[in-house]
């Protein structure tokens, strides 16, 4: 195994829940490998798929990771749903060419999104779909940062649950800078049709958090 990279590294681990019952599995990969690749461009990240409907990579940081992570499900839903784990921690290459890593990071990540798989299975928490974890090292994020972040996660995946096709549409609207009335004309539904909606869903509380959950 190399050596452990000497600064710490945020990843992200992701897999589709219940890739099993999608009919079409050619084009939910061809999907997904789309909506990686686009996804790299936009935020210097190296998410690629891994085994089966899993994908892993690095990410500038701890903002980023929750960003693409939202973005991610997005992108996909209503139709598929997606879990993630956020990690910090050292990592280590064990083959360049296949690009496989190791290490505490990883670790990380892998015990996150388990515990989400978990938490899915309990009906007090079956809305879960992030989670952050770090690994004990000098230099590791503060606990109490960690907390508050896991805090506005399981707030965002609670308010994502449930919303139509509608609602996400007006979330991606308010994400990429739109207004209610630009989102009024693309949906083809009056403006206050869609003030009603975003009130109802609490969508602006969504976007709040989203937007500051970046900032980090």
């Amino acid at each position: 195994m190399e050596e452990m990279k000497h600064l710490a590294s945020w990843v992200v681990i992701g897999d589709v829940v219940a890739s099993r019952r999608q009919s079409d599995r050619a084009g939910l990969h061809a999907r997904l490998v789309a909506l990686l690749e686009e996804s790299n461009r936009r935020w210097g990240t190296d998410l690629r798929l891994t085994v089966g409907d899993e994908y892993q990579g690095t990410v500038p940081g701890l903002g980023v990771a929750c960003a693409l992570t939202l973005h991610l499900r997005l992108a996909l839903l209503p139709d598929v749903d997606v879990r993630h784990g956020i990690g910090w921690g050292a990592t280590a290459v064990l083959d360049p060419g296949a690009g496989i890593e190791d290490g505490p990071g990883w670790w990380a990540a892998r015990a996150a999104i388990e515990e989400v798989a978990t938490a899915q299975r309990t009906p007090a928490t079956r809305a879960v779909r992030t989670a952050v974890r770090a690994a004990e090292a000098q230099g590791a994020p503060p606990a109490a940062l960690l907390a508050a972040v896991s805090a506005a996660l399981l707030g965002r995946d609670a308010l994502l649950d449930g919303l139509d096709a509608r609602g996400l549409s007006v979330v991606r609207g308010l994400l990429r800078g739109m207004t209610q009335q630009e989102i009024a004309a693309q949906e083809g539904v009056s403006a206050s049709a869609v003030s009603q909606r975003v009130r109802r869903d609490r969508t602006g509380l969504l976007v709040a958090a989203a937007r500051q959950l970046e900032a980090l």
